[in-house]
């Protein structure tokens, strides 16, 4: 009937998605959990395992569950085609070069090594070897989705983890075609084909280098002179499908060709905005990933086989873990970064699930088996960042940070409170002038961190007195507030003041405002970061487009002494308060 409407199942679908990322993501994040758990969770929920099995008596529960899981395939394998675009973007020429040794050394050793002691193993257990080598091979990969938003690109644990991943992402290809190889029917010229994707792939590979050096620059300039987000969006999206399709034409895969685009980008000026505009597509994407990841999950058949899944899930991390770890530690890794790199990979990864339906198609592993295998996949995924939790906590025991030398502890010393960024950067600028000090943190992974690094460093909460007191607050010659809680650092202050009234203390301020509030509560020295940041850039500004440096200097000091006034007036002090970086003022 005309104008009559009626929503149709992909747009249902589509309403399920963004209802469930609104509701995953503020919730999740609020309790400080990642949200690839509640992606999976929703996923289960709505899946056909889920609530899709009661549509058929609840004819409403359409509206809230998906209804055509297979159309969310593609959106699922565009989410990971944007992740490895967005890691190109971090990475460069450069960078990759310089990991060589990791993804060609490590990533090749991790990845043959474990899918080979996988494949014995099963084939001791009585599956044919070739079903055997396919099963090995598809569990000895790991999730690049979930891993790398966990651990980064730029730590310890983040190169390592993004070394062996893309030698993964590399190997997809080779393993699936000598799977299709190893078919009981398989043409004789599966090798044959092997070796013409190769060569036409690096062809097209080579392509992509040169235009996109040429070509790239001078699309996103055109770009950018018109002013429009929308042609900036298009224009980046244009380059990492077609990049991918180019890829995905001579048979290898749509990922690498992807990876190629964000490498090109990255060495442009533009990489910045390029990676602003893609992040929330690339978000919602693996959001779309994860939902079909914990679609995959029959829980009905996961309770009828509970302990077999489970004890295949522990065997597989296990061993993963163990391996990776050692892998590690002989390629010269700390302790702890082996040990939290090797929980991390331990879980099977999104491509387990494209090995394994390429192995059941070729008939080298029947259904059932890909289906338990499957479901041990997606549980592993689920657990994944549970694991990188598990994987802190391990890092922290196998290779304990040093404690403060005994002859601090009895020697006056500055306090700092918060071993963030700001923190250790004035640790670093007592410690070049010889002056003691020890920095407070209620973070664990922080002070761990700081410790590593040489930091003297201690864990506990200075909104409790027994902290500050253990510390020798009553000898310290100052206490610096350098936390972003602009309550808690107010709160504190007042305290401090109040129990040692010729206390030095000096606290950042988040602005001028918060400085009046922490003046007002007894802070002898108020820094808003935002004013003294916009008066350095202010300086360099004036400075580089030919202003004398004495003008220049003589009105910061001007600027400076109005915010003083200000402070003065918003504060209700009856002094003057000093807004000073340097000596200058008095």
């Amino acid at each position: 009937m005309a104008g009559e409407l009626s929503p149709s199942p992909m747009l249902s679908d589509a309403l399920v998605i963004l209802g469930s990322a609104g509701i995953v993501i503020p919730v999740f994040t609020r309790f400080r959990i990642t949200p690839v758990i509640g992606f999976i969770l929703i996923g289960i929920l709505v899946g056909p395992f889920g609530l899709g099995k009661l549509v058929f008596e609840y004819p409403w529960l359409a509206h809230v569950t998906i209804s055509d899981p297979d159309g969310l395939e593609p959106f699922a394998e565009f989410g990971i085609i944007l992740l490895l675009f967005t890691i190109g973007l971090e990475l460069s020429f450069k960078r990759l070069w310089q990991m060589r040794r990791l993804v060609f050394g490590l990533g090749a050793l991790e990845l043959m090594l474990i899918g080979t002691a996988l494949a014995v193993a099963l084939s001791m257990m009585g599956q044919y070897w070739t079903g055997a080598l396919a099963l090995g091979f598809a569990l000895a990969f790991s999730s690049t989705a979930i891993v790398l938003p966990i651990s980064g690109t730029t730590s310890p644990v983040g190169r390592a983890a993004l070394s062996m991943l893309l030698f993964e992402d590399i190997m997809i290809v080779p393993i699936v075609f000598i799977l299709g190889a190893m078919a009981p029917y398989a043409q004789s010229d599966g090798v044959e084909g092997l070796v013409d994707t190769l060569w036409q792939g690096g062809l097209v590979v080579v392509a992509l280098l040169v235009l996109g050096r040429i070509a790239l620059p001078r699309l996103f300039a055109q770009a950018a002179r018109t002013k429009s987000p929308e042609l900036f969006l298009a224009a980046s999206m244009l380059v990492v499908i077609g990049a991918s399709l180019a890829t995905a034409v001579t048979g290898l895969s749509p990922i690498v060709g992807a990876l190629i685009a964000g490498l090109l980008i990255a060495e442009t000026e533009y990489h910045g905005e390029v990676e602003a505009i893609m992040e929330p597509f690339k978000g919602l994407a693996l959001g779309v990933f994860l939902i079909t990841v914990g679609m995959s999950i029959d829980l009905t058949t996961v309770w009828d086989n509970l302990g077999m899944i489970s004890l295949a899930v522990v065997l597989v991390l296990v061993f993963k873990a163990a391996v990776t770890g050692l892998l590690l530690r002989l390629m010269g890794a700390r302790r702890s970064t082996a040990a939290e790199t090797g929980v991390l990979m331990a879980s099977p990864s999104e491509t387990t699930l494209i090995v394994l339906a390429a192995a059941s198609s070729a008939m080298l592993i029947q259904p059932g088996t890909a289906q338990f295998w499957q479901i041990v996949t997606a549980i592993g995924l689920t657990v994944t960042p549970l694991l990188a939790r598990l994987g802190r906590v391990l890092a922290r025991r196998v290779e304990a940070a040093p404690e403060l030398p005994e002859e601090d502890a009895g020697e006056p010393r500055t306090i700092i409170v918060g071993a963030g960024r700001v923190g250790l950067l004035i640790a670093d600028m007592l410690d070049a002038h010889d002056k003691p000090y020890v920095a407070l943190d209620s973070d664990a992974d922080l002070i761990e961190s700081a410790k590593r690094d040489g930091y003297r460093a201690t864990f506990g909460d200075a909104g409790r007195g027994d902290a500050l007191s253990r510390l020798g607050i009553e000898t310290a010659p100052a206490v610096v507030l350098t936390m972003d809680e602009p309550v808690l650092a107010q709160r504190l202050v007042a305290k401090l003041r109040k129990s040692y009234p010729d206390l030095l203390i000096v606290a950042r301020a988040r602005d001028p405002e918060h400085a009046a509030e922490l003046y007002r509560a007894g802070a002898s020295h108020a820094v808003p970061e935002t004013l003294e940041s916009s008066l350095q850039l202010s300086e360099a500004v004036l400075v580089d487009i030919g202003v004398a440096m004495g003008p220049v200097i003589a009105s910061i000091h001007e600027k400076r002494d109005e915010f003083r006034v200000k402070l003065e007036r918003d504060g209700n002090l009856d002094y003057r308060p000093k807004l000073r970086t340097s000596n200058a003022e008095a």
